[in-house]
């Protein structure tokens, strides 16, 4: 919310000395009070001459192709020439003889640097400026010039007094809990507590109306509608044409509000002071009594946007006798518009359900002040003071008459008491505030305390009982009242210290096994992403899986973020595939992305809901297990996807693309960190490709898959060609506390090559297995580093070399053992497979 300083200080009794709080002091004060301030603008400055005019005379110039204007301008005896006036060109036509006008004279320089000077142009000599609001740094509209409202000011009086041009504007972001404090009641309440500065409250300034006397209009309420409270004032004989007041304008344009008319003005003035939407009908528009409730089936309604709605049976609307004329809480109708020639208005302050109010924003994708308002929950004691203080306004600035009728249905519910103990906030802080402030601070936010003394052999000590004020519905619990203590004592004074490690203690062997995975991902070179836990549904079809597969076994949110994102997600893919799509767009398209996280598996017989724990008191043991018990699996898994050159190309040579090897050594890399090398078989699974997918096993138990994506996937998806992935369950690896240390011989390694001929379909890592049991302990290392298809090696077949390492751990092999050695592996290699020696 924006608003200017000076507004909120009108509110809070300043001591005397206190006429240098500058607005960035102020923005300081509010975040010391938990609000988020965004910016402190000041308004841009203008120095030199800037006065008050009065336009005497306009001579139209109709000899050039665009409107302009020469006209003779009063700026005050001091400022004027000899013949009572200035003369200054200006191009714009919204205004008048007679007008009051802001005039920048020679010497003057406006926000931008812009110098203002006497020169001749259109043939006449311009001594001056008259100038538009966003020339002088009040907003940015620029559709004509700024003409003050009559009786204002006095020719030749100061402008930048007139406007407040020393002012600045805060821009404050309030969170979805503090509605209150998108009004400058709220925020000024705020601001008066971070002073600890005695607070005036708006709501209760007095109004010189007529006595009560019957209603305004007869209005009734459908219980349907959830309408709590509904107030309606009516005002007659109101000059359609009076303008809005100078200082009301300004407040709005500084609030980043565009002013219209003198009606509608000062509804958006009640709600930027009071925090009250409110909304005004063109009384002798309404037919018959107003009756709020639900929509029907099949209902329709032309907002003020003159757009025509098709209602939902779950809007609430405001309807006459002609059927809707405002759809609640979002904006009025068009058939009952307050226009140029209304001078009978009937005013209403309304208190809507959030919920409906959320929902029928989002449904007809009308973002407005007042929904936005409505959706935090708004006072709905403060309703009438805003019909009155918008009625005094009306009738004070727009001549209107205020009828004696008030109009007020439904009521203001009252607020549940919360009790406390008194040392709570002690407590909870970790300090020891001062005597009384407990008190104090729940006071200045409006709850009504009483303190009650501790009973004799109490040892709980006193306590208290707040009742919240009627524009704090968030304050349900003592926990809500010890963060109001904390948040105005400020958290600076509660210290900061962490609690003591118990000796001996520190990361569990899974933490430990956890982190060892993630740092030898990203020591191969892979960066680690944390994408979105939740999942499309389409991603399942995207996948080619099958109808029953288990992943498709997802759990659904009740309340997702996105609509488009409504299931937990059963693999890590899903995530890491999206960031590859994000990042190859902003042209990143060498990647190699992984992520350690969980899925969750729900099982066919777990039930579609855990129950509910209570929030009041901690649940006793029976409750948390019957919780934990009811949770699906969530297994923690690592995975991995490579996209473009795993090798760049540069002046050391051609690159390398990543393909699936990349993806399986990856895979193996994480097994190497549990202790575990991983057997690699071929498979077919989706999403990868049926020819380039390998099963990742330790021993019988199947751990992950790897390999390249099944390009109807890439496709599907948008994904890079020949994208490769990996994905393993790190709950199926095992947690050895004591892993072997590697044994380094001292003594060299004889190595040696062999090449085989085998049929294509026989898998090279079980050509790697037979060789490493029949080479024996002496094997330190078979490596594949040749593939051969061809005439030489006959049709269906395909030659395989392999680099075999062997070592001793205690002398240096001979030729004679080596020999013996290799020979019994590629005998076992015959054996399994008919392996023959090329």
């Amino acid at each position: 919310m924006r608003v200017p300083v000076s507004w909120l200080l009108e509110h809070v009794d300043l001591p005397a000395d206190s006429d240098s709080l500058t607005a960035d002091a102020v923005g300081e004060a509010l975040i010391r009070v938990g609000l988020e301030v965004e910016d402190v603008a000041p308004i841009p400055a203008s120095t030199g001459p800037l006065v008050v005019g009065r336009v005497a005379s306009v001579e139209e110039l109709t000899e050039f192709k665009k409107p302009i204007r020469y006209c003779r301008v009063d700026v005050g005896p001091e400022h004027n020439e000899d013949t009572g006036s200035r003369g200054i060109v200006c191009g714009a036509t919204n205004f008048a003889e007679g007008d009051l006008v802001v005039v920048a004279l020679p010497g003057a320089v406006l926000p931008g640097d812009f110098a203002i000077a006497a020169r001749k142009t259109y043939g006449h000599v311009s001594d001056g400026m008259i100038c538009a609001l966003d020339e002088l740094g009040l907003g940015d509209d620029h559709s004509g010039i700024l003409v003050l409202p009559p009786a204002t000011a006095d020719p030749g009086d100061d402008g930048a007094a007139l406007l407040g041009l020393d002012d600045a504007v805060l821009d404050i972001a309030v969170t979805p809990d503090r509605g209150y404090c998108l009004s400058v009641r709220g925020l000024a309440r705020e601001l008066a507590c971070a002073l600890d500065a005695p607070y005036g409250d708006p709501a209760l300034l007095g109004r010189d109306l007529p006595a009560e006397d019957g209603d305004a209009w007869p209005v009734r309420l459908d219980p349907s509608s959830q309408c709590r409270r509904f107030v309606a004032r009516r005002v007659t004989d109101l000059d359609p044409t009076a303008p809005s007041p100078w200082w009301l304008r300004r407040r709005l344009l500084l609030c980043g509000v565009r002013p219209i008319s003198l009606a509608v003005d000062v509804t958006n003035y009640v709600m930027l002071e009071l925090g009250q939407p409110m909304h005004a009908y063109d009384a002798a528009t309404v037919q018959g009594d107003v009756v709020v409730r639900r929509a029907t089936a099949d209902e329709k309604i032309t907002t003020l946007d003159d757009a025509q709605r098709a209602l939902d049976v779950d809007d609430v609307v405001v309807t006459d006798d002609s059927g809707p004329i405002g759809l609640a809480g979002v904006m009025g109708g068009a058939s009952t518009e307050v226009g140029t020639g209304t001078s009978d208005v009937l005013l209403e302050a309304a208190t809507w359900d959030a919920p409906s109010v959320a929902r029928a924003a989002r449904r007809h994708r009308l973002p407005s002040e007042a929904a936005r308002r409505f959706e935090r929950e708004v006072d709905p004691a403060v309703a009438r003071a805003a019909t009155d203080r918008a009625a005094w306004l009306l009738a004070h600035y727009g001549g209107a008459t205020v009828s004696p009728g008030v109009t007020d249905e439904g009521g203001v519910p009252t607020p549940e008491p919360v009790d406390m103990a008194l040392d709570l906030p002690d407590r909870v802080a970790g300090t020891r505030y001062e005597r009384g402030a407990v008190v104090r601070r729940l006071s200045q936010i409006g709850c009504a305390v009483e303190v009650a003394a501790a009973d004799p052999g109490d040892t709980g000590g006193a306590g208290l009982r707040a009742v919240p004020p009627t524009w704090r519905p968030d304050l349900t619990r003592p926990a809500d009242l010890v963060e109001e203590v904390l948040r105005l004592e400020g958290y600076a004074g509660i210290p900061s210290q962490l609690p003591l490690a118990r000796p001996g203690t520190g990361l569990t062997l899974a933490q430990r096994r956890r982190r060892q995975v993630s740092r030898a991902l990203a020591d191969a070179g892979y960066d680690e992403v944390l994408p979105s836990p939740f999942v499309a549904p389409a991603v399942f079809d995207a996948f080619g899986l099958d109808a029953d597969d288990d992943r498709r076994n997802a759990l659904r949110l009740a309340n997702p973020l996105d609509a488009d994102r409504s299931l937990m997600a059963t693999t890590l893919l899903p995530g890491l595939l999206d960031a590859v799509v994000r990042n190859v767009s902003r042209g990143l398209r060498d990647l190699a992305l992984y992520q350690v996280g969980q899925v969750v598996r729900p099982g066919p017989d777990d039930p579609p809901e855990a129950p509910l724990l209570p929030v009041d008191h901690r649940p006793d043991d029976a409750a948390v297990t019957s919780v934990l018990a009811n949770l699906p699996a969530q297994p923690l898994r690592v995975g991995a996807v490579l996209a473009g050159a795993w090798e760049r190309a540069g002046w050391w040579g051609s690159g390398r693309p990543a393909d699936w090897a990349d993806a399986i050594e990856a895979a193996r890399l994480v097994g190497r960190v549990y202790g575990a090398e991983l057997t690699v078989t071929s498979d077919v699974h989706a999403p990868w490709h049926p020819g380039r997918c390998a099963a990742l096993s330790l021993g019988d138990t199947l751990v992950g898959h790897a390999g390249e994506l099944h390009p109807k996937v890439l496709e599907a998806l948008g994904l890079p060609a020949r994208t490769c992935a990996m994905e393993l369950e790190l709950d199926r690896l095992p947690l050895a506390e004591d892993r072997p240390v590697p044994a380094v011989s001292s003594f060299p390694p004889v190595l040696l090559d062999v090449a085989l001929v085998l049929d294509q379909a026989v898998p090279a890592a079980s050509v790697v297995s037979a060789l490493r049991d029949g080479g024996g302990d002496l094997v330190e290392d078979v490596r594949l580093f040749d593939v051969y298809t061809g005439p030489q090696v006959g049709e269906g077949k395909r030659s395989l070399a392999f680099a075999l390492r062997l070592r001793a751990p205690d002398r240096t092999l001979t030729l004679e053992e080596a020999s013996a050695r290799r020979d019994a592996a590629v005998a076992t290699a015959t054996e399994r497979f008919g392996a023959r020696l090329r």
